[in-house]
């Protein structure tokens, strides 16, 4: 009986002490993954056209974390399908910290507005962080006669489907603050997509199309330089940079409010310390002076949340886009 005893108490301060070992040895491996990640250059899918407000705030994160992490964080643009292209090929990607993506709102939109997605917009995705949250103009080709929001709805009330005006991608946040518009305001305007925000600004200062929603950073110089009109903001509060501009409920469009953001994914079985590096370092770049007073010049409002926190927001955003789309009857064009 003693020895049997005996026997038991040794195995079972093995296996205490070997399970000890494992989880040592699983803490310094995770400490030893940290602190050498990452080896090797990093790839930043951004899921819009070079060129747009977007790419800009890729290149400029790119730049700080290559100093930081001192590996290249190359920035790769893959637009295309509103965004699906980029979103697709990050969904697919290995899951080691190497690759990673910059979406915009339209992420959220498009399991409403398409019957199949490539990829599961939550489940095939790590959220790492809400980087930052923007409000759009409505703006105007000097061409329009609409001088406000009332103006530009009389006009389309009065001749409809006569209006076009351009988005991003179809699914876009663009295209959505246009269906809301519709909605709330009774009207009918034609959608134009094009393959990027750079292209439907294009489009609008050739007059292809009369209208469109852009960021404030993208369309600032054109409205300050006479090339276009501005009619509203689509956020709760008046921008910065046009003070006088009212927002499109004090316009008269009742319950109008929309800010769109731009956020980092992974491929979702990425390490959870990959994912808790990656983000504190972005966080870090994030509280810099420099980097806030160029956030401030494009209009951006700093985020930078938890994963947890970012990951509920997607949520949240899925359930409130399906209500959108499904009120509006926005459609892929």
């Amino acid at each position: 009986m003693y020895s049997y005893i005996r026997t038991g108490t040794l195995q079972r301060r093995l296996l205490f002490s070997t399970a000890f070992c494992l989880l040592a040895n699983a803490a310094l491996a995770q400490q030893t993954s940290e602190e050498t990640y990452p080896t090797r250059p990093i790839r930043l899918i951004v899921t819009s056209a070079a060129g747009g407000g977007a790419d800009i705030l890729a290149r400029l994160f790119a730049h700080k974390l290559t100093e930081r992490f001192r590996q290249q964080v190359v920035v790769d643009n893959r637009p295309g399908a509103g965004g699906i292209i980029g979103a697709e090929l990050t969904a697919k990607a290995t899951p080691n910290g190497y690759t990673y993506a910059l979406v915009s709102g339209s992420h959220t939109v498009f399991p409403a507005m398409h019957r199949k997605l490539p990829y599961d917009t939550v489940g095939d995705f790590a959220p790492v962080t809400n980087l930052v949250s923007l409000s759009y103009l409505l703006v105007a080709s000097p061409s329009l006669p609409a001088q406000s929001v009332g103006e530009l709805i009389a006009a389309a009330k009065a001749a409809p489907r006569s209006i076009l005006y351009a988005s991003n991608g179809n699914g876009s946040t663009a295209h959505l603050s246009a269906e809301v518009l519709k909605t709330l305001a009774g009207i009918d305007i034609v959608h134009v997509p094009y393959k990027g925000a750079a292209a439907a600004l294009s489009a609008l200062l050739a007059r292809e199309v009369a209208l469109g929603f852009y960021s404030v950073a993208l369309t600032t110089q054109h409205i300050k330089s006479g090339r276009l009109k501005v009619l509203a903001t689509t956020g709760e509060k008046r921008v910065l940079a046009f003070p006088d501009l009212p927002t499109m409920a004090e316009a008269g469009i009742k319950d109008y409010e929309f800010v769109s953001w731009l956020g980092i994914l992974a491929p979702a079985a990425t390490p959870r310390q990959i994912i808790t590096r990656m983000h504190r370092e972005l966080i870090t770049v994030l509280a810099q002076a420099e980097v806030r007073q160029q956030l401030a010049d494009m209009r951006y409002d700093p985020v930078g949340n938890s994963p947890e926190e970012f990951g509920r927001d997607l949520r949240r955003e899925l359930d409130k886009w399906a209500k959108v789309v499904k009120d509006s009857g926005a459609k892929v064009e």
